[in-house]
């Protein structure tokens, strides 16, 4: 297996270079402009911009991967309701072109997704479930599921998972529980939404299954998230609880009461039983990873 990830500088691209490289995966991690991993081999690395077609095809026809695990996305869910045609280059317009090449060349390609194109109505959800999309943000994503679904001859699989976390380095943004843990220990005032349900999925658990997808040439959608749909009050509690930090100055709200650019589904989460079934996924809780952040 050759592996191409894109998105190396982000959470989820760094712990697929960790994996291939304790693993000894041949891999090029590719990511808009410098290498900002320092586990990340220098000679591992090549600047990959996934909105320039020529650069696409360079980089891929130039290294030949058996495999690309494309993790690259626009993901500020309130930003792409904001800039939709951003989104769309980023989300749609890149899976387009890199399926181009992936097809041309016998690639398996695998794509990124999220339990947000789900309306939240009916959670948890398993796979063949019908997407109903909220945002444009989810719009995006689901339309990027469909050009690898009908894109003829292209081995795909489709990995949704839900608020992924863990810790990396120099990342763009931060992440849930990283978040919460640095407002907790400084005693910042935090408003935190009680009625939106998620199961706050470990990064380096998202890997593992990402890598054994291709290790196992599956193909197909898969559902990878943890194992517990809490409210994003309830997940902050947690937080709290394991590393005994305060919690007079956080007040439960409404969602509704945000007034956010995009909307959100309520409650989501995922059915496991085919990543438990045919991967052997065995996702850890919430305290099981807190150790490691």
């Amino acid at each position: 297996m050759k592996l191409l990830i894109t998105g190396s500088n982000g959470l989820l691209g760094q712990k697929l270079v960790d994996l291939c490289v304790s693993k000894q995966i041949e891999f090029l991690a590719t990511s808009s402009g410098a290498n900002r991993y320092s586990l990340c081999p220098s000679n591992r690395y090549q600047t990959l911009d996934i909105t320039d077609e020529q650069n696409i095809q360079v980089v891929i026809e130039s290294y030949q991967p058996t495999h690309v695990i494309h993790t690259a996305a626009m993901t500020n869910v309130d930003q792409c309701e904001l800039q939709p045609e951003a989104c769309d280059l980023v989300n749609r317009q890149a899976v387009l072109m890199l399926a181009k090449y992936c097809q041309m060349h016998q690639i398996h390609l695998q794509l990124l997704s999220t339990d947000f194109v789900f309306d939240g109505e009916d959670g948890p959800y398993i796979e063949t479930d019908t997407p109903n999309p909220l945002s444009v943000y989810a719009r995006s994503k689901v339309e990027a599921e469909k050009i690898l679904q009908h894109t003829k001859d292209l081995s795909f699989s489709i990995v949704r998972t839900i608020i992924v976390y863990g810790k990396g380095e120099q990342l763009s943004r931060s992440n849930l529980i990283l978040w919460a843990k640095e407002a907790l220990q400084k005693g910042n005032p935090l408003q935190i939404v009680n009625d939106q349900f998620r199961a706050p999925t470990w990064a380096d658990d998202l890997a593992w299954a990402c890598v054994r997808i291709c290790e196992l040439q599956q193909v197909g959608i898969f559902h990878i998230a943890g194992p517990e749909v809490l409210s994003i009050f309830d997940i902050v509690a947690r937080v709290a609880a394991y590393y005994k930090l305060p919690m007079q100055h956080v007040t439960q709200l409404s969602s509704t009461t945000l007034q956010q650019p995009a909307k959100r589904p309520p409650r989501t989460g995922f059915v496991l039983d085919k990543a438990k079934e045919l991967l052997g996924y065995s996702p850890q809780t919430l305290e099981q990873t807190f150790a490691h952040l």
